[in-house]
């Protein structure tokens, strides 16, 4: 079984690789807010898929001659997305019949 802090690092990035597929344009504070995580956090998150090559980031002038970026999935960034959705997917599905299996139990003590 998956080490649960390799699990929780798993699950953060895929969480950014969704939105990023969503939505290229997101800055980090944006999906600091929309995940309700710290800003290093995602910045930390960020420089690990770029080291990875699984998101690739392009720059682009906005208004008011702000320098932005927009973070493009690569070919790897979505097989790997889709690799981790399976993985954890299968993770939840376990935890889920273990949470039922406990649930089952309690109810059973509670009846006695």
């Amino acid at each position: 079984m998956p080490h649960i802090s390799d699990i929780h690092y798993e699950e953060s990035h895929l969480k950014v690789l969704r939105l990023l597929q969503i939505n290229p344009g997101l800055s980090q504070r944006d999906l600091s807010q929309a995940l309700g995580v710290s800003l290093g956090k995602i910045n930390y998150c960020m420089r690990a898929l770029l080291d990875r090559g699984l998101i690739k980031m392009q720059s682009f002038r906005g208004s008011g001659n702000k320098q932005g970026y927009s973070y493009l999935l690569t070919a790897e960034g979505v097989v790997v997305k889709s690799e981790l959705a399976h993985k954890l997917l299968q993770i939840k599905v376990r935890e889920y019949k273990e949470l039922c299996h406990e649930i089952e139990e309690l109810k059973k003590e509670i009846e006695k």
